[in-house]
């Protein structure tokens, strides 16, 4: 019986056959640590939300040649666990009845690019 990490390098070959994309490499612990992040800060089916919008920042960022696949995949994997950690700091400070130092759902965190 194969392990959940071989099914899943297998799955992600798979995926980029498919798609036509073989010779980009994927960060398979990467994605899942982005997604481990939306779904502990925000709610669990975020993290499929979460890492389907930052490959498509990805995605939309190589297509137009501001940055390599590299580049523009971890660009959008740090935008978006800055923008889940935001998020919840946010829903933090409601909850405590103090006002919010900034709205996740409209920009992202100071300092951080957007895509």
């Amino acid at each position: 019986m194969k392990s959940q990490d071989e099914t899943l390098e297998e799955w992600c070959r798979l995926l980029l056959r498919a798609f036509e994309l073989e010779d980009v490499d994927v960060d398979i612990n990467e994605v899942l640590s982005v997604a481990g992040v939306a779904a502990h800060s925000v709610v669990r089916p975020a993290a499929p939300l979460t890492t389907f919008i930052a490959g498509l920042a990805a995605g939309f960022k190589c297509a137009s040649g501001q940055a390599p696949d590299v580049h523009a995949m971890q660009s959008a994997m740090d935008v978006a666990r800055a923008v889940a950690k935001a998020y919840a700091a946010d829903e933090a400070q409601a909850a405590a009845g103090s006002p919010a130092a900034g709205s996740a759902g409209t920009s992202a965190p100071s300092g951080t690019p957007r895509e």
